[in-house]
């Protein structure tokens, strides 16, 4: 497996690269200063691989996915852009190679495990309230599962990634406004699903 991680560097040099925003240290990358996807790596990797996971349902795939994102940085760094737009930038290399990865396996992205949901919640004061919260994200995750997957995926990154609509517009190739129509209705299809499997549990 590929590490992007960089080996320890001086508190000065540190410190310069800390103060760089991702826009500038992706435009060094593009210039040939290939240390500073380090930084990119350790800023993003977390939030990446949590994105994929949710959107896989496979940890394995989403490292491997994560990893292969970062080396096609490198690879397409001259792609980049002068907008701004990393995490756009980023968030579409990933779609694209979760794409591929699940075309070369032939696979399906399988479901979302209620783990990965529960991570999102806030925890309960007591094993009551804990048990009522861990039913409500397991109904949450088969809901979620339960959508298209360019529903789910439209929902993970504008309530998960929490990304504007005018990146998820760049990431989804359409326009902001398409972007979030889409996303209404996924959130819209997502509430009548889980309000759906509410009934079908009380019944």
């Amino acid at each position: 497996m590929v590490s992007w991680r960089t080996s320890p560097s001086p508190a000065a040099v540190d410190t310069a690269t800390d103060a760089l925003s991702d826009h500038e240290l992706m435009l060094a990358v593009r210039d040939g200063q290939l240390d500073s996807l380090g930084e990119l790596f350790e800023r993003h990797h977390g939030p990446l691989y949590g994105f994929l996971v949710k959107l896989t349902g496979h940890r394995a795939a989403a490292e491997d996915i994560a990893q292969t994102v970062f080396q096609r940085m490198l690879k397409y760094r001259h792609t980049y852009r002068d907008d701004g737009s990393f995490t756009a930038w980023m968030y579409h290399l990933a779609r694209r190679c979760a794409a591929d990865h699940f075309r070369k396996s032939n696979a399906a992205p399988a479901a979302t495990d209620p783990a990965d949901l529960q991570d999102h919640a806030d925890e309960a004061p007591n094993a009551g309230d804990r048990a009522v919260k861990r039913d409500e994200h397991d109904l949450l995750h088969h809901a979620l599962n339960r959508l298209h997957r360019d529903d789910r995926e439209v929902l993970l990154l504008s309530r998960f990634q929490e990304l504007s609509f005018a990146e998820i517009a760049t990431i989804l190739e359409c326009s902001a406004g398409a972007a979030k129509v889409r996303a209404h209705r996924a959130l819209k299809e997502l509430r009548d699903i889980y309000l759906a499997l509410q009934r079908e549990g009380r019944a």
